[in-house]
């Protein structure tokens, strides 16, 4: 398997990670979470979310497979009147990698804002995206935020 950036970021760090790969077809982190066999709730997809204030940075919003993102509850946690979801266009493009594959873990050096929904910090252990469809890596809660810098916040509600 070639490495992605989000791979060659943690041996960088020396973070130790498993990777699980799966058929590219699969899209959502919900298929993810039904394909390894491991609940929703350890899956976490990455949204690309715009601020509605002008000049400001797009934000990586890193929440469970099984939560709808809150847009008006993560705007207030992060001190914006009003966010929005970056369109699928928006999102591949602004990031360089196709919805499916986004990882925060992948965009380290590029100008995002991390968050991380407050559910993961009662993990030890979770699944995000490698850097491509088809790739998910597993590790702990504390190195996925040391490495991204991520801030935890209160992000949306349970859909399950």
């Amino acid at each position: 398997m070639q490495k992605t950036n989000a791979m060659r970021a943690l041996d960088q760090r020396k973070i130790p990670y498993e990777t699980h790969t799966f058929s590219d077809a699969i899209r959502s982190a919900d298929g993810v979470a039904a394909t390894l066999g491991i609940p929703a709730t350890e899956v976490f997809k990455t949204l690309v979310v715009l601020p509605e204030t002008k000049g400001k940075k797009p934000m990586l919003v890193m929440v469970p497979a099984n939560t709808e993102l809150d847009l008006r509850r993560f705007a207030r946690a992060v001190g914006e009147k009003s966010v929005q979801m970056a369109s699928q266009r928006e999102a591949e493009h602004l990031t360089g990698l196709k919805v499916g594959g986004i990882s925060a873990l992948a965009l380290l050096n590029k100008p995002f804002t991390v968050y991380l929904d407050v559910s993961a910090t009662r993990l030890d252990m979770l699944y995000v995206s490698g850097g491509q469809r088809g790739l998910d890596l597993r590790l702990r809660v504390a190195d996925l935020i040391a490495v991204t810098g991520a801030t935890v916040v209160e992000t949306g509600n349970e859909t399950d």
